[in-house]
């Protein structure tokens, strides 16, 4: 195009640039902000800019926040017997949304000894009874869950991980054959 169309295009490709954004959906985006709703456009690009400022990683956690400690970790009333060790802080997001667990969470986006150090304090810190897994299956996972395991085996808790198996509603000609395997491994009486 025109070297005149040149801010917007560089508008279009940052839009696309965006996890599941397509460049038919990126230059929607980039028409409406600019041209439909320019005020909504300038709104979007200050809350963008002050999430980028304020919005950091929990010192304890690794939820995120925008204080030093998230609202999680400073919240009293919260089930300190429990944590959830999850991959990313977008799981702690979905977890909290369904409001079904009340404990607590650690974020284990990477695998280093400064963070498992970092965890053990935690568990330490909190007196954790059991530790949840929260991983997206499958066997890297696995061998995630067995190495914390080791790591962490002379601190007094038990371990556990989120139930894998056949989703509510899939036909099982739609299963993946791991996920099968855990399912018949994981039954349970009726």
């Amino acid at each position: 195009m025109k070297k005149s169309l040149e801010k917007f295009n560089e508008l279009v490709e940052a839009f696309a640039s965006l996890p599941g954004v397509g460049k038919k959906s990126a230059t929607r985006y980039a028409y409406h902000v600019s041209l439909t709703d320019s005020f909504g456009g300038l709104k979007l690009a200050q809350c963008i800019e002050d999430a980028v400022r304020f919005i950091k990683r929990c010192d304890k956690c690794g939820n995120i926040s925008e204080d030093e400690i998230c609202d999680i970790c400073a919240d009293d009333t919260r089930d300190c017997d429990l944590l959830a060790i999850v991959e990313s802080p977008k799981d702690i997001l979905v977890l909290e949304s369904s409001k079904i667990f009340n404990g607590r969470y650690f974020v284990l986006d990477e695998l280093n000894d400064d963070l498992l150090d970092k965890l053990s304090l935690f568990i330490d810190e909190n007196d954790v009874k059991e530790v949840i897994f929260a991983f997206t299956p499958g066997l890297n996972s696995d061998a995630l869950m067995m190495f914390v395991e080791d790591k962490l085996n002379k601190q007094n808790i038990r371990f556990s991980k989120i139930a894998q198996g056949v989703p509510t509603g899939v036909s099982l000609e739609n299963i993946d054959m791991l996920s099968l395997l855990k399912a018949l491994e994981a039954r349970t009486k009726t």
